[in-house]
């Protein structure tokens, strides 16, 4: 079994401690944890492809690649190979870029072939994807996360592209969404210091990754 999971950040400055990164960490460890040997998982860290923008020529109908964006194509070879997904999105305007850009790419290449044959399925079509959301919010306002990041996802990944997009539970229908323990301003940093409970994380996880892991196994 192969399993594959995005982090969509783009901070570079992060490298390690990028909460996207060490989301998709935790993800590979359930995995581990609940298939054991029978699992390969590949994390793709989207900050260090440099992808290009769709700019809507066509040329991908053809060709089933982009025939401008080398970095897209080898990542969805990847995709594509596996037998389910994860992906890992902080919260930036609704999205980060780069995820963006391949969602994009991945629909169009579905979009076009559907347009003009009904009966064609995209090479991604009912493969199960667990979508995970986070931001710098805490428990009380992370729900304000669903729609930019989890929606936004969920739509890109739909019609035409018919992935199997995994939920939660009765509560989380298209994923979960990670909340911050709390955040700080530092004197050091513009930016904000932000503490995580990654025991309480992993807790939320485990069901999405659960029912992933059912959905590939039906």
């Amino acid at each position: 079994m192969v399993i594959t999971c995005i982090s969509a950040s783009n901070i570079k400055h992060a490298v390690k401690n990028s909460t996207s990164l060490k989301t998709c960490k935790i993800i590979k460890d359930l995995l581990k944890m609940k298939v054991s040997d029978h699992v390969d998982v590949e994390i793709i860290p989207l900050v260090n492809y440099e992808l290009e923008s769709c700019i809507g020529c066509g040329s991908c109908f053809q060709k089933d690649v982009c025939v401008h964006d080398e970095s897209f194509n080898r990542i969805y070879q990847i995709l594509v190979k596996s037998d389910a997904l994860f992906i890992v999105s902080a919260h930036y305007a609704p999205i980060p870029s780069k995820l963006s850009m391949l969602l994009e790419k991945i629909e169009q290449l579905a979009f076009l072939k559907r347009f003009n044959n009904e009966n064609y399925r995209s090479p991604l079509f009912n493969k199960p994807v667990g979508i995970v959301a986070h931001g710098g919010g805490t428990e009380e306002i992370i729900k304000y996360y669903k729609e930019p990041v989890l929606d936004s996802i969920w739509n890109a990944l739909s019609y035409p592209v018919e992935m199997n997009i995994v939920e939660t539970d009765d509560e989380h229908s298209n994923g979960v969404i990670l909340p911050v323990k709390s955040v700080k301003r530092i004197d050091t940093s513009i930016f904000p210091m932000q503490e995580y409970d990654w025991s309480d994380i992993k807790e939320r996880l485990s069901p999405l990754v659960s029912n992933v892991l059912d959905a590939v196994l039906k």
